[in-house]
């Protein structure tokens, strides 16, 4: 059996790393598997790109004219929207014309149209779409929020990231539309990787009835599972003192939610412990506001360095609005790491409150400063931190893909 992972890149963003280990965990028990990319960075053999002319972004372009009208040339929702309209033709690929099973993942920003995903089943090819945010389930959103337009009777319609274009008859109605029509001819089997993106799969009118698993994303467990071996300083930490610690790859995107780490921090009492940020900041007045000691790292891309920063640290947090299944807690019990996150996705399907980290009802920014002080006050015993972790590492969730596959 030959299986081909599809994503869009192969180390941007969390659905390119997850995917990335998956494939490595696939082939280390004997699968052919191979991973098909749009954006290659790593130099892993088994990741091959998708060619494309240099510059020549035709699908992307002409998919996101199509929201840039219907959303009122508004450039602020302009790239929180997809519709799956345009797309590479992959299916000429030699990787895809030889694989038997075809495992999607973050297929969109105009790498895959719907049409092209119903061509490549037409081909024989069974089709598995591994879900990272909330995207299948709706219109056009790849996080609803607030929004419960997706669990009408009629699906989405009247989105509010159309602004004043929002209708009954809008872009969300028109996607919604061809959605349904799609998955009704289309088999495919789905995989959630958390609880909750499971629930809201349930809830949603176009995926009510159909095959889901839940399988949460691969970690490599064992990697992080580690005790420091390098000095604080040579890491650009502080010499001494508590380390609280929160990263993302973009810490101000607004989904991050680092206003609230901002407001926690400086709502917690004084102490000895210094807050440390790692990945990128675009915004250079995002931390401004934060009187809390604290010092930011930027991207921290060699893999050693940041097991060595999680190893150093006591608490790891997170407050993100919404997530599906946040990967820096899943690292951070794996290296014995307190994590503490708002409880507004999948952080359910990690920590155990008050036994594997600490959730905290969103977003109450003084209960989690007082689960910070807590934390830090009464440490969790690593080993159980390290056990909980376990059940996500790679060859179990490989396991997994393989007895539905």
């Amino acid at each position: 059996m030959k299986v081909l992972i599809v994503n869009h890149s192969d180390s941007r963003g969390g659905a390119s790393v997850v995917s990335l280990r998956l494939l490595e965990a696939l082939r280390n028990m004997g699968v052919d598997a191979s991973m098909l990319v749009l954006h290659k960075q790593t130099i892993n053999p088994d990741v091959a790109r998708f060619k494309i002319p240099i510059g020549l972004r035709i699908p992307f372009y002409k998919e996101h004219l199509r929201i840039f009208a219907a959303n009122g040339f508004n450039r602020d929702t302009l790239f929180k929207i997809s519709i799956a309209s345009d797309g590479y033709h992959i299916w000429k690929h030699p990787l895809v014309k030889d694989a038997d099973v075809i495992i999607l993942n973050w297929v969109n920003q105009g790498m895959l149209s719907l049409a092209g995903i119903e061509r490549l089943a037409k081909m024989g090819k069974r089709i598995v779409w591994t879900m990272h945010d909330m995207w299948n389930a709706t219109a056009i959103c790849h996080h609803a929020g607030l929004c419960r337009n997706f669990i009408a009777p009629q699906g989405c319609a009247n989105c509010p990231l159309l602004g004043s274009k929002a209708s009954h008859r809008d872009l969300a109605s028109k996607t919604w539309r061809q959605k349904k029509e799609f998955y009704s001819r289309v088999p495919i089997t789905f995989v959630a990787v958390s609880s909750w993106l499971l629930e809201k799969c349930r809830e949603s009118t176009l995926l009510k009835d159909a095959r889901i698993h839940l399988i949460p994303n691969a970690f490599p467990i064992d990697e992080f599972t580690t005790n420091p071996s390098v000095a604080r300083t040579a890491l650009g930490l502080p010499s001494s003192g508590k380390i609280i610690l929160m990263g993302a790859a973009r810490l101000d995107d607004p989904i991050k939610g680092l206003p609230y780490a901002v407001e926690t921090l400086n709502a917690m009492k004084q102490c000895n412990a210094t807050a440390v940020f790692f990945g990128e900041i675009r915004d250079p007045q995002a931390l401004e506001k934060l009187r809390f000691p604290h010092i930011c790292l930027g991207t921290v891309s060699d893999k050693d360095k940041l097991r060595q920063i999680y190893a150093h640290a006591d608490v790891l947090i997170s407050t993100s609005l919404f997530e599906t299944l946040p990967g820096t807690l899943v690292e951070a019990q794996a290296s014995g790491t307190v994590p503490i996150a708002f409880n507004s996705g999948g952080q359910s399907d990690i920590i155990e409150n008050g036994s594997t980290g600490y959730l905290v009802e969103p977003y109450d920014t003084q209960a989690f400063a007082r689960a910070i002080t807590k934390a830090l006050e009464e440490p969790f015993n690593e080993a159980d931190l390290r056990n909980a972790a376990a059940r996500f590492a790679a060859p179990n969730i490989a396991k997994s893909y393989l007895s539905i596959i």
